[in-house]
């Protein structure tokens, strides 16, 4: 018999399983919405850290930004960063308490904020220090059930139960810890940790990502060697000084122009990686001497305070450059310079050897003239140049004076440079007279500059400026050609035995110019002139410049047949040993111990000296500037052989040359009639004397 089934009871049971299939659906659908109002939430979160964290200007702005959006995220009240510092040793990281802060009630939180700044972390101590010796986000439910929380009962006093914090990591380096703070215990969140986790990813892409772009702009405007701001950073720099001395009245400012005096001896002797090390510590002792620490102090012991701010600079080389801000006194910059100079005067030891180096420094002051900084800075350039001029270890304060100076300079430069193209030089010949029998035996070449207005300029005016730019260079080849060119001519023109000489005068630049030797061997080739009869005048300073190139140099031109001769001797280093070993063939004395010899008992030692030395060393003997018969009866007297100067002749045209020699050979025999001490000290001739 088959049970009767009650459609009742089957429509109740219906009901119960449909209502428990909707209410399981509502839930489903509740829990769908909810995992995907939290995944909104999420996504939201990172969308809005990545949003902040391209625009933000900094690192620092970042981590705010970053901060306040967790704080809204998870609604607690307190959020913080820990920056890690690197260690001195190989000990771990240390934690500093940063200014970044989320606080949603700066008041009630106050007390912690400030034991947080108070606070020592260790690694392993605390929050931070947990996640500081793990690397991974940590989590604390109950703050006062934490046995190692040392902030625990300021949290207390704030309200604060529970606490997240996680790492942001750069490459292998953690660089900040994150932490949050919630009002009530909270039990570990696994899907907050991961969001968290991917913040941190986040911001720690966001500080390499500046760091890289501060080191590009770091390198952009820093040299690399030295670490200092470059040039870039310094006209930088400097146009903000400018701008607001206009603005604010009575607000002054010096620039300092700096370069190192022979730099390029220790690069050449001791290679260029001891020049670089040199140049760094350079720009450690100029940095500390601007240390406003200390002061700076006058001859009478007065105190004076340094700028309110300095900048040095290196511009490259070895030039730096300093800004002195807001000083007070004008004398200020001076004192500056002196204690540079000081600071530059212990040795540097590079390589194993003491070196000592100085600076040349020249100092602009800001006055109300300059509207660009480029003015500024080639005035302080001027002065350090008349610095350097000086001698070594000086400053020079510009004025307008060498402003003026410098204008010359530039427009001599370019006028030399035109002489060259205009073929605006020419040479005149100084005889030189054998005291033996007065007559000429050769001469020495003499540049002069026909100036299309100036008329005839001075050597003295404009040989400095070809030296220092260079044109010497073309210029001493012309004159070596053209010299020996007309010497070729007038010994085929005037037959004498030995051939007539021709001396001609090098510069420091000819002597270390590559090339120098074959420059030389070609114009003997062109010119055809007898080797023996050239004479290469240089000086003593020349020589002791670079003794061992000087030496190789002159070997190799006395291998050639030319005669050699040292210039000025006994003005400069006038050594003995330096004479033994440099092939030179002639001693050329400086008009200064000639002029009133017969006056000059100390002036005649000298010179008796000179020519027993020169006696000894098998070397002929010239005295210079030669201009009255007093001096020559003494020349005579001390066996000197040859003599030039006014006396004899003035420096001579090709064509008074020529007559001159001429006359020689008509007048040779005949002299006027002289008088009892002439004759006795002076028998032989010459043309001055012949006149009747």
């Amino acid at each position: 018999m088959v049970a009767e089934i009650d459609p009742a009871l089957l429509r109740r049971r219906w009901e119960r399983e449909h209502k428990a299939r909707l209410e399981a659906e509502a839930i489903a659908e509740r829990g769908l919405r909810e995992l995907y109002y939290q995944r909104q939430q999420d996504i939201q979160l990172l969308e809005a850290i990545a949003a902040v964290t391209n625009a933000a200007g900094s690192v620092e702005e970042t981590m705010y930004l970053a901060v306040q959006l967790v704080c809204q995220y998870t609604q607690w009240p307190v959020g913080h960063v820990y920056y890690t510092v690197p260690p001195a040793t190989d000990s771990a990281c240390n934690l500093i308490s940063s200014q970044v802060w989320h606080c949603a009630d700066a008041e009630r939180f106050a007390g912690f904020r400030a034991a947080t700044s108070a606070c020592s972390i260790a690694p392993g101590q605390g929050l931070p220090g947990r996640i500081l010796a793990s690397g991974e986000p940590a989590w604390i439910s109950d703050i006062t059930q934490d046995s190692d929380f040392p902030r625990c009962e300021a949290a207390w006093q704030a309200g604060l139960k529970a606490a997240i914090g996680f790492p942001v990591w750069v490459g292998l380096h953690l660089v900040a810890i994150l932490e949050f703070f919630a009002d009530e215990v909270t039990a570990p969140d696994e899907r907050m940790l991961r969001i968290m986790r991917l913040v941190g990813s986040q911001l720690g892409r966001v500080i390499e990502r500046q760091r890289a772009k501060d080191h590009l702009t770091h390198a952009a405007f820093h040299d690399p060697l030295t670490l200092l701001p470059n040039r870039a950073l310094f006209f930088e720099r400097l146009q903000s000084v400018l701008n607001h001395s206009k603005q604010c009245r009575g607000y002054q400012f010096a620039v300092l122009f700096l370069d190192l005096d022979r730099f390029k001896v220790v690069n050449d002797s001791l290679g260029h990686p001891a020049g670089d090390r040199l140049i760094i510590e350079v720009a450690q002792r100029l940095s500390a001497s601007l240390r406003r620490s200390d002061s700076v102090v006058r001859p009478i012991d007065e105190c004076v305070a340094l700028p309110s701010q300095g900048v040095v600079a290196r511009l490259g080389g070895d030039e730096f450059t300093i800004i002195l801000e807001d000083i007070q006194d004008a004398s200020v910059p001076i004192l500056v310079a002196e204690r540079i100079q000081r600071a530059l005067a212990a040795p540097f030891v590079l390589s194993g050897q003491q070196v000592f180096t100085t600076a040349s420094i020249g100092i602009a002051l800001s006055t109300p003239g300059y509207d660009e900084v480029q003015e500024i800075l080639r005035d302080a350039d001027i002065a350090m140049y008349r610095a350097k001029a000086g001698g070594r270890a000086r400053w020079e304060v510009f004025d307008q004076r060498m402003g003026e100076q410098a204008v010359a300079h530039l427009r001599l430069d370019s006028e030399l440079r035109d002489a060259l193209r205009r073929r605006e030089f020419r040479l005149c010949y100084q005889p030189i007279v054998s005291l033996l029998d007065g007559k000429i035996r050769g001469f020495e070449a003499l540049l002069r500059w026909e100036h299309p207005s100036k008329g005839c300029v001075s050597p003295m005016e404009f040989l400095p400026t070809a030296e220092e730019t260079g044109l010497i260079l073309p210029i001493g080849q012309w004159v070596l050609e053209e010299a020996c060119l007309q010497a070729q001519r007038w010994q085929q023109a005037f037959l004498t035995d030995p051939p007539l000489t021709m001396s001609v005068n090098l510069s420091a630049s000819q002597l270390s110019q590559p090339g120098f030797i074959e420059q030389v061997k070609r114009i003997l080739r062109k010119t055809a002139v007898v080797p023996s009869s050239l004479k290469l005048e240089l000086t003593e300073s020349m020589a002791m410049s670079d003794p061992e190139h000087t030496a190789r140099l002159l070997f190799e031109l006395k291998a050639m047949g030319i005669q050699l001769s040292l210039d000025d001797f006994g003005t400069g280093y006038s050594s003995l040993s330096y004479l033994s070993r440099l092939p030179i063939d002639t001693l050329k004395i400086d008009r200064s111990f000639v002029s009133g010899l017969e006056k000059s008992s100390e002036n005649l030692r000298i010179l008796e000296a000179i020519v027993t030395l020169a006696r000894t060393l098998n070397m002929e003997v010239v005295a210079e500037g030669t201009e009255t018969i007093e001096e020559v009866i003494y020349l005579k007297r001390l066996n000197c052989e040859y003599a030039q100067g006014y006396f004899f002749f003035k420096p001579l045209g090709v064509a008074d040359a020529e007559a001159a020699l001429r006359q020689q050979l008509h007048q040779d025999g005949r002299t006027r009639r002289l008088d009892s001490a002439e004759c006795a000290a002076y028998p032989a001739f010459c043309p001055r004397l012949s006149e009747q």
